[in-house]
């Protein structure tokens, strides 16, 4: 609030706000009341060019930057979007290589399939022949199919912050078991109604 006597976080990008619990200012944001403007309950929305806070560094809207070796992140309005740089190969070897395990090699950034040699000479089925039970926990076993991971990400926050939107995933729940980014629509708040006579 600018007088540094709130015992309260200020909210964030996304988060409901009203003048009582205002937007965090130092990042660019504000509460977005939508129209009308007599609204008292609103969205904490990015000013356009707002720059970002990423692990202690300040970046300009527009501003593209690597997080890691790992990551490639664009700063965009006060919200931070990042892409993988390593493969997101999450399918398994072929079968000839029973005991896969990805593992950090020295010099490399990214994780990299090895084979090996299996612990002991059992007999493994060859429904299972493309999966090693760790001595720790793994994945969820109903996560696994016919040599795939099924890996899905949260859905991301609406695009919009009143009225009809898009929110997008990325998963391999698919037939290929390929990454496919997934769409649908969305919506915070209608932008005609007033979320005021709503609220019980």
């Amino acid at each position: 609030d600018g007088c540094g006597c709130c015992r309260g976080c200020a909210k964030q990008l996304g988060e409901l706000c009203t003048e009582r619990d205002p937007c965090d200012p130092h990042k660019g944001l504000f509460c977005d009341f939508g129209s009308p403007a007599n609204r008292k309950i609103g969205v904490c929305t990015a000013k356009d060019g707002a720059p970002c806070v990423f692990g202690g560094t300040v970046y300009r809207s527009g501003e593209s930057f690597q997080s890691s070796c790992k990551y490639q992140c664009t700063c965009l309005d006060g919200a931070v979007g990042c892409v993988p740089l390593c493969s997101m190969d999450v399918r398994l070897p072929s079968p000839d290589c029973p005991f896969p395990r990805r593992v950090k090699l020295p010099g490399k950034c990214c994780e990299e399939w090895v084979c090996d040699e299996p612990k002991d000479h059992t007999v493994v089925g060859p429904a299972l022949a493309a999966y090693r039970l760790e001595d720790t926990f793994g994945p969820d076993p109903t996560m696994i199919r016919a040599n795939c991971l099924v890996q899905t990400t949260e859905w991301s926050a609406c695009s919009k912050t009143c009225g009809m939107g898009i929110s997008t995933r990325v998963t391999n729940d698919n037939a290929f078991c390929r990454l496919e980014k997934q769409s649908r629509l969305c919506m915070v708040r209608p932008c005609g109604a007033d979320l005021e006579e709503n609220i019980k």
